[in-house]
């Protein structure tokens, strides 16, 4: 039987790297393997996932100087052939920075590092991503970010909610999203999409710190099962 190959790229200050890739190898029929940024080649890999951290320290601004990793002109050309790509806090601001998702990460609103359990609502359940939730599903995931604050001029905006490309928001316990549900200042609460394609996804928030009981909510994991899933109804 096939396994899912999830190459995991590590970039100078990544940190979440080696969680990534405990959770994807703890998955049923997957596999994961570390990339260094140098690297040129994607090792046939069938997914890819841009781990959180702080690339290059996020000198000049988080996510752009790695945005010019030789790795990240395969990752590119992997996105742009329709494979999935996932983008996780520091991985979101590179993708951003690539131009591989529209609208940009910002300071957060009150100008402070912010590491807590939040509360998500699942938009779209309809991507490679998602599709383990339920729709508009409410889960517990933590954040641990400087510049979560996600922003977009009004077209891009109007563009993504037209397309479904939103796909986690902030909201409170009931699924409300409010303005004290949002961490840090985001746009219309968002804290995940994807791009038109629904093959490229990032968000904020770390799926892979709630993917077992031990570390205080299992909701993360079926991020990852929808990816597995996804994989073997293609192959099979």
């Amino acid at each position: 039987m096939s396994k899912l190959r999830f190459g995991i790229i590590v970039f100078p200050g990544s940190n979440c790297d080696h969680d990534a890739e405990a959770v994807c190898n703890a998955l049923p029929n997957a596999e994961a393997h570390l990339i260094w940024h140098k690297e040129t080649d994607l090792r046939q890999s069938d997914m890819i996932i841009l781990p959180g951290g702080f690339s290059y320290g996020d000198y000049l601004r988080t996510g752009a100087i790695a945005r010019f990793s030789p790795v990240m002109r395969e990752v590119t050309k992997f996105a742009n052939d329709g494979r999935p790509v996932l983008g996780i806090c520091n991985g979101f601001q590179i993708l951003c920075e690539a131009g591989l998702l529209d609208g940009a990460l910002m300071r957060n609103a009150n100008r402070k590092f912010i590491c807590k359990f939040v509360t998500l609502k699942v938009k779209n359940n309809e991507t490679i991503f998602t599709s383990e939730y339920e729709k508009n599903a409410v889960v517990r995931i933590p954040i641990a970010h400087g510049e979560g604050n996600f922003v977009a001029d009004p077209d891009t905006l109007t563009r993504l909610k037209d397309n479904g490309q939103i796909v986690f928001t902030y909201c409170d316990a009931h699924g409300n999203e409010t303005p004290d549900s949002n961490p840090n200042g985001s746009l219309e609460n968002i804290a995940g999409i994807c791009n038109k394609s629904k093959n490229v996804m990032g968000l904020m928030p770390h799926p892979e710190r709630a993917a077992e009981a031990l570390l205080g909510s299992c909701d993360g994991k079926k991020l990852f099962l929808s990816l597995v899933r996804s994989f073997m109804l293609q192959t099979h």
